[in-house]
Parts: structure tokens; sequence; C-alpha cells
């Protein structure tokens, strides 16, 4: 079972103790590009007091400290010029490449930036809202309205039938291979979800739904919550629509796959089950 430990170094806040000025961490993003430096070819974000930012800021906004310094995550204008030195990288493509606990902060500075982007306005009366000084919550002066960042929890599973895992295949992802995943609807538990993505992709029931781990997933704001379950009865027969083929795989056969990257849960728990089998 993963044991994913983020933030290992930060310790989160809404409220900053300095005057804004003082040297931190900037977590800069600019059409969901993020502003990174190189040091012997290892990304990493700049400080401060390493380079002169001339990038005016749409938005900043306080995180917290990292290893006892500021950070901000930052949105600068779509034309904003790159500094020397510094380039902007997609964040995905940064995976493994940066520290865990730093890209981990990053995906949370790209979601409270698109928080407070989409959230200038109250949903409900229209009035422009205020932020909160103590939390992370933008609360509307008329009615009363308040929203936090949001989160979309999915929920994705490795079924197994004896040492086999089904593997499933949307034509949406090209050649890749994966397991079966499906956002969470109102009103329901996560167990119940995962059945009902299941039987609605690929016909068959499952049991003893287990918790595995969860990971943060910033693309826009998600939050996979993955499981192990066992299968209980049905023929497999895809949707269709979503799942375009599925297929019981032991451990050699996943060979012949393009599998998820291994910055996913999904490859995680795969590779969890490939270990045990």
């Amino acid at each position: 079972m993963s044991n994913r430990c983020l933030y290992k170094r930060h310790i989160p806040s809404v409220k900053s103790t300095g005057k804004g000025d003082e040297e931190a961490y900037l977590f800069v993003f600019c059409d969901n590009m993020l502003l990174v430096h190189l040091e012997e070819g290892s990304p990493g974000v700049p400080l401060t007091k390493e380079c002169k930012l001339d990038i005016t800021p749409i938005r900043k906004l306080y995180l917290g400290t990292l290893m006892g310094e500021p950070c901000y995550a930052v949105e600068g204008a779509a034309d904003s010029q790159c500094p020397e030195g510094l380039e902007f990288k997609e964040l995905r493509s940064l995976y493994g490449l940066v520290e865990e606990d730093i890209y981990a902060l990053a995906g949370r500075a790209k979601q409270i930036l698109l928080w407070d982007q989409n959230h200038q306005f109250c949903g409900r009366c229209g009035t422009k809202t205020k932020t909160l000084a103590a939390e992370r919550a933008k609360v509307c002066p008329q009615c009363g309205l308040t929203r936090y960042p949001h989160i979309s929890p999915v929920v994705i599973a490795a079924i197994l039938k004896g040492e086999q895992i089904l593997i499933v295949h949307s034509d949406q992802y090209g050649k890749m291979a994966s397991l079966i995943a499906g956002f969470v609807e109102a009103g329901e538990t996560l167990e119940e979800a995962m059945q009902r993505e299941i039987m609605e992709e690929v016909d068959i029931k499952v049991k003893n739904i287990r918790y595995f781990s969860s990971q943060s997933w910033p693309y826009p704001d998600c939050l996979m919550i993955g499981f192990i379950a066992e299968y209980d009865g049905g023929e497999l027969a895809s949707d269709g629509v979503e799942v375009s083929y599925a297929g019981w795989f032991d451990v050699q056969n996943l060979q012949m796959l393009e599998l998820p990257p291994k910055a996913t849960l999904g490859r995680e728990i795969i590779d969890c089950y490939i270990k045990t089998y």
C-alpha cells in the first residue's frame, strides 16, 4: 500500500506574517505553465533573491512556508516574458524532475489560482466576492454565499479475479490501457461510485472494496481515490463509450500493454499488483 507523504517541508497558511516583499518561493503560472529554473539539469521554483521577475501578477496568493521561506502562487499575464535563466514548463511534464513536496505544492498553487480566478463574483447573485482573511474562502457580501477551493473526487480501482487484473482501454487515451475510473456523483459514497462506474462501463459486480491510496491530480482540480476490489459476477461487456475494450490480464500479459505513466495513481496500483503476483 502506498505511503505517499506530501508537504514534508511545507506549512500551509492563508495569511502571511511578512510584508509581502520578503524573500520567497514563487510558483508562477502563465497559461497553465509553471516558471522554473534549471540547476544542473534539475528544475526548481525560483526564490525572489535568485532572480528579478518583471512579470506583473494578475493575482498573488500566499501558500504558507516552504523550508521556512514564504511561498506564493502567482498568475502572470499571458504575454509575460520569461526572465533570463528561467523557462515555463507544463506542470505534468515536471513530475519526477522536481522534489515531490515542491511538485505537490505547485499543484496546490495551480488549483488555488484557478479557484480565485473562477470566484471573483458570486454564483448566486453576481456580487463581487471578498476573500476571507482567516481561511481559504470567498464570501459574497450581499447574500453570504461562501465558496471554498473546488475538489472533484475521482475513484479508480484494480479489480482482481484470482490472479488476474481487469485492464480497460478507451479510444480517447490513444494506445494506453489502464484501470476503471470515474467521477463521484452527488449523494454517492466512494464505494457506491466505484460499483456504479464498474457496472456502467463493463457490466460486472465487485465485492470487498478496499482503500489503497489517494493522489492530488491538479488537472485541473481532481482528487484520485484508489481502491482494490474483487470480481463478484457477470460477463465483461464494454459500454463502447467510456471503454472500448476490457479484458482480464495476468502479470505476463501486462508486459504487452502501454500502461499509465509512473506519475499516476493508476500505475502505482498496477505496479503493486505486479509485485504481489
